[in-house]
């Protein structure tokens, strides 16, 4: 399986909590930047050809604030440049203050098929704090505009004095709007950001609390019908995230458009994160990467092993012998004993066991540490 990730650096303004490469001073280079972000698409296609897509992620920053002529021709190139599975599952990230039915209708032309939609908190004032362009009104004029449509929608948790009640007053907007799919994200202050400074004054809440409200919303999302499949991300059945399964599942993909990353025959390489930088290196025929490393044995263990955790599905451990040509409970035989009340064995699979799921890095570590 390949998919193809699509960076758009561009939003109205920067959120709070944002460290994403988005820039919302450099609006006026749209143009420039999808001119070179085609050849881009056209460059990789020749480097890995004869590949076929089966998932298209828009991402950013806000793929919707720009026109939406930028993004037909993005999907555009990108299916004249590869052969794209009949079936494909094409997402655009929105903000529901940057749509309408225009864009809809041009999204849906191109067979854009899934909407990931930045809601957050389904709170006004929790809204404004985070310095977010939209409003809960704005949420459901938005899933109107899409009804019917294959709708996922983010949400916050951790935000200064949030309850558990507020989180699942937004998982309910999100439902009213027609989610079958919802990522739950826990708030990660990163230094820089402006959520940095609430972080540094004690405003937010702390790790417990938010452990507390996570599990909070496990459960009331599963008797809403959605199932968790990854720690931070929850469906009805059949609307699983294609594209995000490839990354968990270790699959390949190829990043383009600034800070773009890609995994590649053993590869992982990231694009500029200066759009300028970027932009000039398409220009001029040279690569945009900033940075590329082949992944070592070890390392490729480890990162199947963690990627393979943080779903609730778990690892298959004959795949992880047959790919590596390895014993798996040979080489872990001292972290599955250490960890082993963590863990859940059944036959050839592996998980972590549902209710330590979501302090899973303390789990996965020990792996590493090997």
């Amino acid at each position: 399986m390949l998919g193809l990730y699509i960076h758009i650096p561009f939003c109205k303004q920067k959120c709070t909590y944002c460290d994403f490469a988005s820039y919302p001073r450099e609006i006026s280079k749209v143009e420039s930047y999808f001119a070179c972000l085609y050849r881009e698409i056209e460059g990789r296609s020749k480097q890995y050809p004869n590949r076929e897509l089966s998932t298209i992620y828009i991402g950013g920053g806000t793929p919707s604030v720009v026109d939406s002529k930028y993004i037909m021709g993005a999907i555009r190139q990108a299916k004249k440049c590869f052969k794209v599975k009949d079936n494909a599952e094409i997402t655009i990230e929105i903000n529901p203050g940057t749509i309408d039915e225009q864009k809809v209708k041009d999204y849906l032309s191109v067979g854009i098929n899934r909407f990931s939609i930045g809601l957050q908190t389904g709170f006004d004032d929790q809204l404004k704090r985070l310095n977010r362009i939209h409003t809960a009104k704005d949420f459901l004029l938005c899933t109107n505009l899409l009804k019917g449509q294959n709708i996922s929608a983010d949400i916050l948790i951790g935000l200064a004095d949030q309850t558990l009640d507020q989180v699942q007053k937004s998982i309910d907007l999100a439902l009213a709007g027609g989610a079958k799919h919802i990522s739950v994200y826990a708030l990660t202050p990163e230094v820089g950001t402006p959520i940095y400074t609430d972080y540094l004054n004690g405003e937010l809440l702390s790790d417990d609390e938010v452990a507390d409200i996570y599990d909070g919303v496990v459960e009331y999302l599963k008797q809403k019908g959605l199932s968790r499949y990854e720690v931070s991300n929850f469906c009805m059945d059949g609307y699983h995230s294609r594209h995000n399964l490839n990354y968990w599942e270790r699959g390949e993909y190829i990043g383009v458009g600034v800070s773009a990353s890609s995994f590649m025959e053993n590869r992982r390489f990231t694009n500029s994160f200066i759009i300028d930088e970027y932009m000039n290196a398409i220009i001029y025929n040279k690569s945009p990467e900033v940075a590329s490393d082949i992944i070592e044995e070890k390392d490729a263990k480890f990162e199947f092993i963690m990627l393979g955790l943080r779903t609730t599905a778990g690892i298959s451990i004959q795949k992880y012998n047959s790919t590596f040509n390895a014993d798996f409970d040979a080489e872990y035989s001292e972290v599955l004993q250490k960890k082993g009340k963590y863990l859940l064995r059944n036959g050839d699979n592996l998980k972590i066991k549902d209710e330590y799921l979501y302090v899973q890095n303390d789990i996965i570590m020990e792996f590493l540490q090997n």
